[in-house]
């Protein structure tokens, strides 16, 4: 097991009465590409400038390598940022971009020429050695920016989502080359970003924040098939929620009653079902099954087809169920072209019990 490399105990972010960041507890291992995302304003950026001593926490303390980091300044850490907008100086050229961090800690010009070089060779961009920062397009300069932060070989690279900025074809690229420097380098990479395909794609852990809190941390997949509570459920993909109350349990089994029928759900973990009380399940929009016939048995919705989102070779469809309430459901485009579906025509949704995850009351 990697050992921790950074560690947020009990950590608090006060500005004036505003309160950005609430009681973080989390560690972040050595070696360990850890995304942190949420909506605006939820605090992922507060925590990254934190760690990278632009804003000290207010109470609490966090500690690299178990030496506390609160009062030390910027130049103090060795925490390099990759920032949103580059930040990249426009009377430099790229090489001389790259090397100043080197020039900074007192490396001869010989030697910072060549590790710049080397650096800019290892993002593929070494042709563009001596262009001016302003003639690059997007994703070269995002290249010199990485090559700036990196050339320093940090133990810890900050990254505040660098790939908003980008088209879409160039992100996948980017997102390509960073997951592979950082298996490469075994630098811990702590990346903030809004989006969770970068997020899902890239990191080995994700962090969820909601309104200054941690709402969930785990693996991509676990966040996305086991959400641990409604926000994240209706934050992370395209989920179904749907609430009602707690009739029976049995087993590993739960039914829950409520506007749209019984429902037959698998439970485990941290929430457990009491007879009489409020429950919530989320069932993902591609684990459902969609007929133009009522199934025989089983979890199943009688609903209206409203519109349909058409990406390639996937299409969601919107649905409305019996309370009015919207239902989504995710197929393959080559399913759909062999249903002869109509808008507002009567579908069949229907899941295997075990297909849904229990979140109970919250």
């Amino acid at each position: 097991m990697a050992d921790a490399l950074v560690e947020f105990d009990s950590v608090v972010k006060r500005f004036g009465d505003f309160t950005a960041v609430e009681t973080m507890n989390f560690t972040i291992d050595e070696g360990e590409f850890i995304a942190i995302m949420g909506p605006s304003g939820c605090g992922k950026t507060t925590t990254l400038r934190m760690l990278a001593g632009l804003e000290e926490p207010s109470e609490g303390e966090i500690r690299m390598q178990g030496r506390v980091m609160n009062h030390l300044p910027p130049h103090e850490r060795d925490t390099p940022m990759v920032w949103q907008s580059l930040a990249l100086f426009p009377f430099l050229n790229a090489r001389e971009n790259v090397e100043f961090g080197l020039e900074m800690r007192g490396v001869d010009a010989a030697a910072r020429t060549k590790k710049a070089l080397e650096w800019l060779d290892r993002l593929e961009i070494s042709e563009f050695a001596e262009r001016d920062i302003n003639s690059l397009s997007g994703g070269q300069k995002q290249r010199v920016a990485l090559a700036r932060s990196l050339v320093t070989e940090p133990k810890i690279l900050l990254l505040d989502e660098p790939l908003s900025a980008l088209d879409a074809n160039l992100v996948i690229r980017m997102q390509s080359m960073l997951t592979r420097l950082q298996r490469e380098l075994g630098i811990t990479f702590v990346y903030v970003t809004h989006s969770q395909s970068e997020a899902f794609a890239m990191a080995d852990r994700v962090v969820i924040m909601s309104r200054g809190h941690i709402a969930q941390i785990g693996m991509p997949r676990d966040i996305y098939r086991a959400p641990e509570n409604r926000f994240v459920a209706e934050f992370v993909g395209r989920n179904n929620i749907i609430s009602g109350t707690v009739k029976s349990t049995s087993g590993k089994m739960v039914t829950i009653a409520g506007s749209l029928g019984q429902f037959k759900v698998a439970f485990g973990g941290a929430h457990q079902p009491v007879v009489g009380d409020a429950a919530s399940f989320v069932i993902a929009a591609d684990l459902v099954h969609l007929s133009t016939t009522k199934p025989k048995a089983g979890n199943m919705i009688e609903c209206s087809l409203i519109s349909e989102e058409f990406i390639g070779s996937v299409v969601t469809l919107f649905l409305e169920a019996p309370d009015g309430s919207e239902f989504k459901v995710q197929i393959q485009e080559r399913e759909l072209s062999d249903m002869d579906l109509k808008h507002m025509g009567r579908v069949f949704v229907s899941w295997a019990s075990d297909r849904a995850h229990f979140i109970g009351a919250c």
